[in-house]
């Protein structure tokens, strides 16, 4: 089969489909074998659903893999392993924002472009965040002038040399970044 709707480099992989039966379950299973996804050994999916087509199956489940995968490059960097409790509605709060925190690494990688677009979330704050800078807070300002780094052309290509946005959370003060 051919993945259409996947942006990966595995796109032909090879499924075997056929039902099964599995004790104290009443009707059959849908079984899918699937090699060619990147893994050195089958993928295995069961379903109860008949009527999706292999294809289509396969590929939403690929989609679905590319999202885990973000989630799982979150954890490992933002450190969610190490979860403040183990309540259940503590540990989703913790989720949603390990989500947010790597939502502006998103938001940096698109506007980098030049194949950083899918780097990881660590990958992004050695290139451009972990950065030497000099800081200076006055009382309407921040101003933050990078040091030379050899990522530095990344940002001024993307336009953040002359940054200059407001802070409201900081009581209004004005963000200014500069580039040399």
């Amino acid at each position: 089969m051919r993945l259409n709707n996947v942006g990966r480099i595995y796109r032909t992989p090879r499924v075997l489909d056929q039902r099964v039966r599995i004790s104290g379950y009443p009707g059959d299973i849908r079984q899918l074998a699937v090699r060619g996804l990147g893994h050195e050994r089958p993928t295995l999916l069961l379903t109860n659903q008949v009527k999706t087509s292999a294809s289509q199956f396969v590929d939403r489940y690929a989609r679905r893999m590319v999202i885990e995968n973000a989630i799982a490059d979150a954890i490992d960097f933002f450190h969610m392993a190490a979860l403040s409790a183990a309540v259940p509605l503590k540990i989703g709060l913790d989720l949603q924002l390990t989500l947010m925190a790597s939502g502006p690494y998103r938001l940096l990688a698109m506007r980098v472009g030049n194949g950083r677009q899918n780097a990881k979330s660590r990958t992004l704050f050695q290139d451009f965040v972990k950065a030497p800078a000099d800081i200076t807070i006055e009382s309407h300002t921040i101003d933050v002038r990078i040091g030379r780094r050899a990522n530095n052309p990344f940002l001024l290509n993307a336009s953040y040399n002359g940054t200059d946005v407001a802070v409201p959370w900081l009581r209004n003060r004005r963000l200014r970044i500069s580039i040399p």
